[in-house]
């Protein structure tokens, strides 16, 4: 018994795997906030251009 519970304090295979998951985590905010930024400026580059092709066929 006493051999089976040093083995399990020995383990580290689950902190790895928890170290992978945060690392994931994190790098996958980092993906969602950088599309949010992208795809706000690409919205805000299409409404400029929308608007400045809807002044030139007024014209």
């Amino acid at each position: 018994m006493n051999t089976l519970f040093a083995r399990f304090l020995k383990d580290e295979s689950g902190a790895t795997a928890i170290e992978y998951g945060l690392i994931a985590a994190l790098i996958s905010v980092g993906i969602i906030a950088g599309a949010g930024t992208l795809g706000n400026g690409i919205n805000g580059l299409f409404t400029k251009l929308g608007g400045k092709m809807a002044n030139t066929a007024v014209n």
